[in-house]
């Protein structure tokens, strides 16, 4: 049975200016695991007595060894020291696993980060989300799979979860946003810098949407290979359900379906991302018992939801192509629709 992170007791200190500091330090200490950062904090009672410890005396109490020479600790506070004055209130702030704006569903999973960083509103505590992940190289379908179903959960109150990189993460939170929903990127960078650059646009209007921009590493911390098999935990840890669109053999999407699995989430695949290469890794899912969907309906009634049909203005008597297309951008300049790749997504 997994082991929940719940065990360890609120820290009211942990709320202290003065913890501020060293709980931000740890931030910038990758050689320690989550897990291992909370159990040297509850053991000594204070993120503070953490950098008064030798490497000998971590190594003793985390019971493994460490082989780093990284470990300074007062070049890690003036390191954290600079980190807080880059946070302003209302454009980059951050929160520890104490407190109570701490996404509640993510206090639960083994390892949850001590420390995240964000920009844009948080969610509210109880609010659903759902995490859609897969490729960077989706299929036209399959692209179109996953915009429609971000756009479907937006449009019914369910917030989505992914990582914003460019295939299908960008195109479900493009549709999330275009529904006029909330959505929360998780990357595996520092929140002031958006990687890949190319989703930057994707990222702004996430923000402008009142969505938000996740963290455990700091700002400035670049976009290291390893980071991002670790973001994948958060992505599956903020949300109830899990969709993987599709996902070749060997995929990051493949990570976080096993991040959902061992954190007793529902996954599922989707039916757009199961043919050829590409969906080789979907194809497994499917096949080791991971429920198929084609839509939103099904993960909304899994998610206590009723499906609202959503049918846009009928055309009226004569009306040629043209004065169709013009209403329909009009509509979606109203806002009362969103069009991608040829096809109309209503959002009444």
């Amino acid at each position: 049975m997994m082991k929940s992170a719940a065990t360890f007791r609120p820290l009211i200190s942990c709320m202290e200016t003065l913890d501020r500091i060293p709980l931000i330090g740890l931030s910038h200490v990758e050689f320690l695991t989550p897990r291992e950062k909370l159990t040297l904090i509850e053991m000594l009672g204070s993120p503070a007595r953490v950098f008064g410890l030798s490497l000998r005396d971590i190594c003793s109490l985390i019971r493994r060894p460490l082989r780093t020479r990284r470990w300074n600790p007062a070049a890690i506070l003036d390191e954290a020291a600079r980190t807080e004055k880059l946070l302003t209130p209302g454009v980059l702030g951050c929160i520890f696993y104490w407190d109570s704006t701490y996404p509640p569903q993510l206090r639960e999973i083994f390892d949850p980060p001590v420390t995240l960083f964000y920009r844009g509103t948080l969610p509210e505590n109880g609010y659903l989300l759902a995490g859609i992940v897969g490729t960077r190289f989706p299929t036209g379908g399959a692209r179109k799979a996953a915009f429609g179903l971000g756009f479907e959960l937006g449009r019914h109150g369910i917030g989505v979860v992914s990582g914003l990189a460019k295939g299908v993460d960008r195109e479900a939170h493009e549709g999330c946003v275009r529904a006029g929903g909330y959505s929360i990127a998780v990357l595996g960078s520092g929140v002031d810098r958006i990687y890949p650059t190319s989703s930057e646009p994707a990222g702004r209007a996430l923000l402008e949407a009142g969505g938000a921009v996740l963290s455990e590493y700091p700002p400035g911390a670049r976009p290291l290979q390893f980071h991002f098999p670790a973001r994948n935990r958060i992505i599956s840890g903020l949300s109830r359900s899990v969709v993987v669109v599709q996902a070749p053999e060997r995929s990051g999407a493949l990570i976080t379906a096993e991040h959902a699995l061992d954190q007793g989430k529902d996954l599922y695949v989707h039916a757009a991302g199961l043919s050829g290469s590409v969906g080789a890794g979907t194809s497994r899912l499917a096949e080791s018992g991971a429920p198929v969907i084609s839509g939103a309906r099904d993960l909304l009634r899994d998610l206590g939801r009723e499906f609202r049909e959503a049918k846009g203005q009928g055309a009226p008597p004569g009306e040629s192509t043209g004065e169709a297309l013009a209403r329909t951008m009009k509509d979606e300049m109203d806002g009362a629709c969103a069009t991608k790749a040829g096809e109309t997504y209503w959002r009444t």
